[in-house]
């Protein structure tokens, strides 16, 4: 059975500066993968080139049967990807409602699906991003990305500079995503939290993935070596 996702030997410069040197991962359906690695090593450029925001220099990506090469990056996320991007960009001068809805299309996820996951959002429906606390802005914007309904579900560092109790709550809400057979691609520093989540890893150490595995694995040496934990 072909993988949801399968990159394979991507590379990506910002103008003469290489970012990325041949990476390649393989995402199953209904599977959460986590792509690790210390501040700059690619994690995000790698996202950006799989939502097509990023114009790779060579490699293949190919998602739900589709070579995203050629596509712009409106047709890719139409295809399937839902993007929750590094830091809070909702809607600044929309309400709750308003920022679900802006995003919605035809599928499982509704409103009141989203409020379920996030109960708070419910509470807060008819307030303005803008008057949220930051972490109500990254459940808006987790939920937002899961009203285009998504094949894929891509979270950046969705709970960089959060509150631990928010961490937490959000870190539940991802575990009941993956129970429901959703097909994550995460990124995040927490090993504990990504061992309850991810199937798998992939580390990435200046541009290269560098190594491939399961949480279990990735202890000791290997983590000290690559992530300094």
């Amino acid at each position: 059975m072909s993988a949801l996702l399968e990159v394979e030997d991507l590379t990506a410069a910002y103008g003469a500066s290489q970012a990325l040197f041949g990476v390649s991962l393989s995402l199953g359906e209904g599977r959460a993968l986590a792509l690790m690695g210390r501040n700059g090593m690619g994690k995000t450029t790698t996202i950006a080139c799989i939502m097509r925001m990023m114009a790779a220099r060579s490699g293949r990506i190919a998602f739900a049967g589709h070579d995203l090469a050629r596509l712009p990056a409106h047709r890719a996320a139409r295809l399937g990807l839902g993007l929750v991007p590094e830091g809070r960009r909702a809607f600044r001068g929309l309400t709750v409602r308003e920022n679900l809805i802006a995003a919605a299309r035809r599928g499982e996820w509704t409103l009141e699906r989203v409020y379920a996951l996030f109960p708070r959002l419910e509470e807060r429906a008819q307030q303005r991003s803008e008057t949220l606390s930051g972490g109500e802005q990254q459940m808006l914007v987790i939920g937002r990305a899961l009203m285009t309904n998504p094949k894929l579900l891509i979270l950046d560092e969705a709970t960089e500079g959060l509150a631990p109790v928010v961490r937490a709550e959000i870190w539940s809400a991802i575990r009941a995503l993956k129970a429901q057979g959703q097909s994550i691609l995460v990124v995040d520093k927490s090993l504990r939290e990504l061992a309850e989540v991810a199937d798998d890893c992939v580390v990435l150490e200046r541009g290269r993935d560098v190594w491939h595995g399961t949480p279990a694995a990735l202890t000791g040496d290997v983590a000290q070596r690559f992530l300094g934990v």
